[in-house]
């Protein structure tokens, strides 16, 4: 219970509130009209020009009930109480006029656009106005009851409508939050990878170029293709974030685009076997498949010591994919280096559809990745 009441004296205020608009002046206009005509058709009303003007004076408040939802409170149930404690002194009947309810939008906003401390002063206030008007107005047991829920019905509805606006912006953050991470590995996967080709390639370049300059022509022109490539997959991904634009999405690729990556005249040499049903994998599943394999060639690429040869083997097991991606490459001793953004980035792809990924030394030497997805995709 105390941490409660600290929470809710520490709410801030919600940061959407909207700015004074057109509604706004047409509520000021209506009520300013109810309020004249009922002053002009009520002349059984005690004090009546004195109610019409204080009933006037909240045409601000209807106003600031968002901007300044305590001040507009007070502001309204102070003209409230003003009225009542007149009528108590003087012995007179009802002072108010009936478009005075207007009050309770007040309260409302109040408790929907008010922080903590705002609203607990707020409905303490109204709270000893209603009791003071309750006490000069005698009212019986029926009218208190009946005030009083109407009250908190008012309350409960502004507290729900305020909390259910606050849940949806958290969605919407965690689900920017889970686009900006889906982003990045994609960013890393596809661009990483693509500038590891290039680098390897110019790296081929120079030994080549020494000793067979006609063919320095050809490495040249597939380190211009990559980065071409790389320059596209970066201009897609940047249209996708331009929301004000229609963007036409590239197929996805998936596993039989997995041969293109077999290389046989770089070192290491890249090796593709696929093996089992392959053709019928649910989409992201496939997709994932695709990123993992390229992903780990990419780590083999530049991070495997003395690498010749590097594996991607992709084979349909019962319900199940699995894809390994291996290399010969020498493993330094002593222990395992904490994973990076790629590993990272890998395991999150294989959870999200219930999959698992491991990493490690292989028993023979080398690198080893394994992933396990099943074949269709979870809901």
């Amino acid at each position: 219970m105390v941490t409660f009441r600290r929470s809710l004296w520490q709410e801030p205020r919600p940061a959407d509130a909207p700015p004074i608009g057109r509604p706004d002046w047409l509520l000021v206009g209506v009520f300013a009209a109810a309020a004249l005509v009922e002053g002009i058709v009520r002349p059984d009303l005690a004090w009546r020009p004195l109610a019409v003007v204080l009933a006037l004076a909240l045409l601000p408040a209807l106003l600031w009930r968002r901007s300044r939802p305590l001040i507009a409170a007070l502001t309204g149930w102070g003209v409230a109480a003003l009225l009542a404690g007149l009528q108590l002194t003087t012995h007179t009947g009802d002072l108010g006029l009936y478009s005075m309810l207007v009050v309770l939008i007040l309260l409302y906003s109040l408790v929907r656009w008010g922080s903590g401390q705002e609203m607990v002063l707020g409905t303490a206030f109204v709270t000893v106005v209603v009791a003071l008007g309750m006490y000069a107005a005698a009212a019986g047991w029926a009218d208190v009851f009946g005030s009083s829920v109407l009250l908190l019905l008012l309350i409960a509805l502004a507290a729900v409508f305020r909390y259910r606006a606050d849940l949806w912006q958290r969605q919407q953050r965690e689900i920017r939050n889970q686009e900006r991470v889906a982003l990045a590995r994609e960013l890393h996967d596809t661009v990483a990878h693509h500038v590891s080709a290039i680098a390897v390639q110019a790296q081929a370049g120079g030994v080549v170029a020494a000793i067979q300059p006609e063919k320095a022509a050809e490495i040249l022109a597939a380190i211009e293709a990559e980065a071409s490539r790389t320059l596209a997959e970066m201009r897609s991904m940047v249209r996708v974030l331009r929301t004000e634009e229609t963007v036409t999405y590239a197929p996805q690729r998936g596993v039989a685009d997995l041969p293109a990556l077999a290389r046989t005249d770089t070192t290491p040499t890249v090796e593709v076997a696929l093996d089992g049903s392959l053709t019928r994998l649910a989409r992201p599943v496939d997709t994932a498949l695709y990123r993992l394999a390229q992903e780990s060639l990419t780590n083999a690429v530049r991070h495997a010591r003395s690498a010749t040869r590097v594996g991607i083997d992709v084979r349909r097991d019962g319900d199940a994919v699995r894809l390994r991606v291996s290399d010969d490459g020498q493993t330094e001793p002593g222990p395992i280096p904490e994973p990076g953004f790629g590993l990272l980035g890998m395991a999150e792809r294989a959870q999200l559809l219930g999959g698992s990924l491991s990493a490690g030394p292989g028993p023979d030497g080398g690198w080893v990745v394994e992933a396990v997805l099943p074949v269709q995709a979870p809901a």
